[in-house]
Formats: C-alpha cells, structure tokens, sequence
C-alpha cells in the first residue's frame, strides 16, 4: 500500500539505542507507505576543542588533536548509518545514508526542508550528555522549528 502523505521519511541517527528504536519506527513506517528512506547522521562542527569555554573531552584511546577526533566522530556516524542501512535490509526497505556536517538539530531541519522530507523520525535521548544541559535536546529544537511532521520515539 504507497501512502500519499509520506513520500520521503527521514531518520535522524547518532548510533544510540533510542535512534534505534527510532529506526525501527521509521523502516516500518516506510515499508507500509511504499516511502523512500534517508537515514541522515549529523557529524558536529568542532571549531575548537571547547564549547563555551568549557574543554570537551574526547572518548577514551582518542587523541586531542581535532584531526583525529573528528575521525573518530565520522566513523562512529558510518557505524551508526550502517546499523540503520542493515535494519532496512533485514525488512526489504532501502535505506540511502547521508552523512553531513553541522549543528544536528539545524542540519537535520535544513536537509528536510531542502529534500521535501515528510515526517523526520527520531529518538528522544541520544548521546548528548553535556550538550544536552547546555543547549537542549536536538530532538526538541527539531520538533519547535521543523515546516514538516516529527515523530519522536522513546
């Protein structure tokens, strides 16, 4: 059955067991609508190894230099697409993985907005941490500012 109201569904995915879920909703959704899926990864802009002064501290066994922990950021983005990329396949839907630079929940309104995406799925909880306390969870800034349907899944 193709649905007319989502044509393009996109899911927002950090690799967390929330985008997961998140995932999980946006593949079935996808598979019943007949809909074409982007599982979007939003790679942080780190101009500096702070935010707001404050240092930020990399994962463990990941050096300071921002080269390298830029790396490391892109290759935890792939793992989490391919996590999505292969829960599509499990279910017959294909997934088209994209991955991007910016601040996520702006990147994540701005490639739905250029891409005429339908609904953007994601999870509540990622893996903010700080960020999370300092500037407010992603999945919120998205639904507040987002032209088109979000659907947020615990």
């Amino acid at each position: 059955m193709k649905s007319e109201m989502y044509k393009k569904i996109l899911i927002a995915t950090d690799g967390s067991e929330n985008a997961k879920h998140a995932a999980s909703s946006a593949i079935d959704i996808a598979g019943m609508a007949g809909a074409k899926l982007y599982a979007l990864n939003v790679l942080p802009d780190i101009p500096h190894l702070s935010y707001f002064g404050v240092p930020i501290e990399p994962p463990k066994g990941v050096s300071l230099e921002e080269k390298d922990f830029e790396k490391h950021l892109e290759a935890d983005g792939r793992k989490a697409l391919d996590v999505v990329v292969e829960m599509g396949k499990k279910t017959g839907v294909e997934v088209e993985p994209v991955m991007i630079k910016g601040h996520p929940g702006s990147a994540i309104i701005d490639f739905a907005d250029k891409n005429d995406i339908d609904l953007i799925v994601m999870g509540t909880l990622g893996r903010s941490g700080i960020d999370r306390v300092l500037v407010g969870s992603v999945a919120v800034d998205v639904a507040r500012h987002a032209k088109t349907r979000v659907m947020i899944v615990k």
